[in-house]
């Protein structure tokens, strides 16, 4: 049988810890949800830079089927096939921020540029598709980056 004895261990000066485990707790939940949403904001930027960047590739896919020598060219110097000429491009910008919208993000944010090195819209000659969206994080962190991406390619029609 075990015996009741008395401990002799001396009592305890010190303040008892009552709490202690409630505060490591709170601590711990706070920095896994700070973790959780830096994780969440760095895959939005991820997400957003291929969303730029297959949007400004669409674009570049566009102005090289729609060169000057097509019925419905973009850039400039269009032929005289031409019948309805979009010398600023605009048909390309429209195109870029259509592929845009069906993301999480707002399309009136993005600025399109779309330059022709060469000067000319016919083939051979290049484009360039030139994207650029100022990213909102959806926390309340201090980082807001500019976000570039851009495509190139040759006229093909």
């Amino acid at each position: 049988m075990i015996r009741n004895r008395k401990s002799h261990r001396r009592p305890s000066r010190l303040p008892k810890a009552r709490g202690a485990g409630q505060v490591e707790f709170i601590l711990s939940i706070l920095t896994i949800l700070f973790l959780l949403f830096a994780m969440w904001e760095i895959i939005m930027i991820v997400y957003t830079m291929n969303v730029l960047s297959d949007a400004a590739k669409e674009g570049v896919r566009y102005a090289i089927v729609h060169g000057g020598g097509n019925i419905n060219c973009s850039g400039p110097n269009p032929s005289a096939d031409c019948t309805n000429p979009d010398p600023a491009a605009a048909r390309v910008i429209d195109v870029v921020k259509d592929y845009a919208r069906f993301s999480l993000h707002d399309t009136t944010a993005i600025g399109v540029n779309v330059n022709y090195p060469d000067g000319l819209s016919t083939s051979p000659a290049r484009v360039r598709v030139e994207v650029s969206y100022d990213f909102v994080p959806y926390t309340a962190l201090n980082l807001r980056p500019t976000l570039r991406a851009a495509a190139e390619g040759r006229i093909v029609f």
